[in-house]
């Protein structure tokens, strides 16, 4: 009776190792199939994608033949530049990823071998584009000192002037490919060695809010570790130390022009407006407060997308500091807080946007760029700050 059951179990393992054996072989079999349909299909599908990859290339460059992608890290090229491709004549095209009013904004440019652009186009954007997109076809036949003539394009500059940068982006890069050196620095980038070249014991700058009207000078940076400040006034850095020295060099009529300046920013003084007091001021004026010299601040709460907003709108308003002349115009506007839908809205936080509004009065306020894909919150703004003008008017009548 035991031998039965032994041989009985002998026979379910040798058929179980059968089965293992059999799927094994077929298993095998199959991916001996795969791997040769593999080694079959896999060049031509490795062509088709080149094709299609050359497809989009000669968009930028129609007579363009033998496109060979390079490596982006073997060259120190602007940070905006993300592929690099040379063509086998000696033109190269370049893709550049930037930010306009949002971010994702691709720009593919391509340069022939004596420097000059044969196309560029939008590959894609984080926003809703209008005439945007053939702005590209402006720079076509252009070389690098030709460039900077093309106009943005009114009522979408933030977004041009990034496509327009984009394209100077790839022109530097066909420079540095090709041997040769250009400045590659980001403007931000430029700003920061330009305040510390300046004052050289100075960190972490901050922009000051200007409350009067500086002839000459269009920006103050005050040093966060105490150190000094630094006037700019147009394409010159002048620092002053915290013991109220100017550091410009053999150059006094600009230092004095950059003491003067700092002194009377620091030295403006101005009290609160009791606004109960007067009839038709805006709601979207919180405070206003008046200089010793007549110029007028506000501070204004604007209704962007915080408040009227459907969708997880934060219900906060954007808090805004403006001050202007007496006569109505916008000597500094700044966006002290928001909080609007990040990466949209938020844009209004940052000096490209808000920094629009300087020197604006009412007959030009329209020419401000709205923020692209936040309508809310653009209009929201834009109707806050024009309610200065309003509100100087009724002021000025009262006395």
């Amino acid at each position: 009776m035991d031998g039965e059951k032994a041989f009985r179990r002998c026979c379910k393992m040798k058929k179980a190792i059968q089965s293992i054996a059999t799927l094994t072989l077929i298993c095998t079999i199959i991916s001996a199939l795969l791997a040769a349909v593999n080694f079959v299909t896999a060049p031509i599908i490795e062509k088709a994608e080149a094709e299609k990859a050359n497809e989009a290339l000669l968009v930028v460059m129609p007579e363009g033949k033998g496109f060979s992608e390079l490596s982006v890290s073997d060259y120190e090229l602007p940070n905006s530049v993300v592929s690099l491709y040379r063509e086998e004549s000696g033109g190269y095209i370049f893709k550049m990823v930037t930010t306009g009013y949002s971010s994702g904004l691709t720009v593919m440019c391509g340069i022939d071998k004596d420097g000059k652009i044969t196309g560029a186009v939008c590959l894609a954007s984080g926003e809703t584009l209008g005439y945007e997109k053939s702005y590209g076809e402006n720079f076509k036949g252009l070389d690098a000192s030709a460039a900077d003539s093309v106009d943005t394009i009114s009522g979408a500059t933030k977004t041009t002037s990034a496509y327009k940068n984009a394209v100077k982006d790839a022109l530097s890069s066909f420079i540095i490919v090709n041997g040769g050196s250009v400045d590659i620095r980001t403007e931000e980038e430029i700003l920061a060695d330009n305040l510390s070249a300046a004052l050289p014991n100075g960190e972490n700058f901050t922009k000051e809010f200007i409350t009067e009207v500086l002839d000459g000078v269009s920006a103050i940076y005050k040093a966060g570790n105490g150190e000094g400040f630094v006037v700019v006034s147009g394409e010159k850095f002048i620092g002053i130390d915290k013991n109220g020295n100017a550091l410009a060099e053999n150059d006094e009529e600009i230092k004095a022009l950059a003491l003067s300046a700092l002194e009377k920013h620091k030295d403006s003084a101005y009290s609160e407006i009791d606004l109960s007091s007067y009839e038709g001021i805006s709601e979207r004026i919180e405070k206003a407060y008046k200089t010793e010299s007549g110029n007028y601040i506000f501070d204004l709460a604007a209704a962007g997308y915080g408040i009227n907003g459907s969708y997880h709108a934060s219900g906060e308003y954007i808090r805004i500091k403006v001050s202007a002349t007496q006569d109505g115009k916008i000597i500094s506007c700044l966006t002290v807080s928001q909080n609007e839908t990040d990466g949209i809205g938020s844009e209004c936080a940052k000096p490209s946007y808000y920094e629009q509004y300087n020197g604006k009065t009412e007959d030009t306020i329209s020419e401000v760029d709205a923020i692209g894909g936040a309508t809310l919150t653009s209009r929201g703004y834009s109707t806050a700050v024009s309610k200065v003008f309003e509100a100087i008017k009724i002021l000025k009548g009262a006395n």
